[in-house]
């Protein structure tokens, strides 16, 4: 349904205002439980906004609970039936998800792949390497381990020794203005190595399901490559056509 064009007021982020007329429209009912969002370029149009402000402002949007964004046919993961929305952060999204998890940083260093930056169609071989272990907290049972691959540059050079901002690798890209747009993703099975069925407090040869998911800027640039590790008692591939 087409709705009117509206002037954004100044002061207030426009994200943030966004959200909100949104939110409006969900918790009054002229947006019922289901319906679609008008589109990226329809809210555009109608906020006289950016992309990029719209895309926050649905990031926000987002973060109260109250959407979930797909782009297109695809597929999305789920923990324990539900969906798990990472453009909100894996963390906050496996907490809207019903996990209690808890989560410890393996490794936060500067690692050369060269074999990976070619695969990549990155230049140098110099990446950051962010590996996290998740288990329940409440009984320390294998949730799942992330490794993150992130192309060094300068706006993320000072990340290994300052560390992740508030905890968060989601919320460190996006405070160096990286921003995903687009990407891609395999899912298949791997049985645990010896190492890695240690961390997770595993029997080695278990069975876990296994993600590879590359997201790129809007301009192609490759932002994050990361390889993870889900327990299948939990998780789930979910596709929709």
């Amino acid at each position: 349904m087409a709705r009117r064009a509206m002037q954004l007021s100044p002061g207030t982020g426009k994200p943030e205002q966004i959200a909100t007329v949104l939110e409006h429209e969900i918790r009054s009912g002229v947006l019922g439980f289901g319906d679609r969002l008008q589109s990226e370029n329809e809210l555009v149009q109608r906020f006289s906004v950016s992309r990029n402000t719209v895309r926050k402002g649905l990031e926000e949007l987002s973060s109260r609970g109250l959407i979930t964004t797909k782009v297109g046919i695809g597929s999305f993961v789920t923990f324990d039936g539900m969906p798990v929305d990472d453009a909100i952060g894996w963390s906050r999204a496996l907490a809207n998800a019903g996990a209690n998890a808890e989560t410890r940083t393996l490794r936060l260093e500067i690692i050369e792949d060269a074999e990976l930056a070619a695969r990549l169609g990155v230049e140098s071989p110099s990446f950051i390497a962010v590996d996290r272990a998740r288990t329940n907290a409440d009984d320390g049972h294998a949730i799942s381990i992330e490794r993150s691959r992130l192309p060094l540059s300068p706006e993320l050079e000072d990340v290994p020794l300052r560390g992740l901002r508030e905890g968060s690798l989601h919320q460190t890209l996006r405070g160096a203005g990286l921003v995903p747009d687009h990407g891609e993703e395999w899912a298949d099975i791997e049985m645990l190595s010896a190492a890695d069925a240690a961390i997770l407090d595993c029997a080695p040869g278990t069975p876990f399901l296994r993600t590879r998911r590359l997201t790129r800027a809007a301009d192609g640039r490759a932002i994050e490559f990361v390889t993870s590790l889900l327990n299948p008692a939990h998780f789930a591939l979910h596709l929709e056509f």
